[in-house]
């Protein structure tokens, strides 16, 4: 029995290892699903030398989608003509929060590829990200009238993730809204 030990091991390890590498790494859950989106103010960018500040409590009442891009960002450029395509399909605010980025590459970017967004702010210092678990961008959330995540999807969006993720989970944020499960 000792002599099989090791193959025992290795073939059980090896396993292990398969099984993982067939998981994707996209679908991180997140703590967050489930709880209150963190309560935040930050600048409007398009009005940021106004001074005038977004205020995430006044989304309460309504679903919306929390989109966090940033000009840096080679797969953001990936998903903003999808953003573009289904912000009419949404029914609901899109915001865009630029993170980590500076106003005026922000500002650049968005009329070199235009702007989907229902409201752009901007989170210069990433705290904000931080309180939604953001590690990398893009990343996108669907938030309910009530102020709870409903989903997390990290990476760039696409058609499909559109129509099976993001849709479904604004279907059932409103049948939150409504009271219905």
């Amino acid at each position: 029995m000792k002599r099989y030990l090791p193959l025992i091991i290795f073939v059980a390890l090896a396993g292990l290892l398969s099984y993982g590498l067939r998981l994707n790494p996209r679908d991180i859950p997140s703590p967050l699903i489930g709880k209150p989106a963190p309560v935040f103010t930050l600048d409007r960018l398009e009005a940021s030398k106004r001074g005038e500040k977004f205020h995430a409590k006044s989304l309460l009442g309504q679903p919306w989608v929390l989109n966090v891009w940033a000009s840096w960002c080679s797969a953001c450029v990936v998903e903003h003509p999808v953003l573009n395509r289904w912000q009419s399909k949404l029914g609901v605010p899109l915001v865009g929060m630029a993170y980590k980025d500076s106003d005026d590459d922000s500002q650049k970017w968005l009329a070199a590829r235009g702007n989907p967004y229902t409201v752009v702010i901007a989170d210069r210092d990433g705290r904000v990200g931080i309180d939604f678990g953001v590690y990398g961008v893009p990343e996108t959330f669907v938030i309910d009238a009530q102020g709870t995540i409903v989903l997390k999807h990290t990476g760039p969006v696409s058609d499909d993730v559109f129509a099976d993720k993001i849709m479904p989970a604004l279907q059932q944020a409103r049948r939150n809204q409504a009271g219905v499960k």
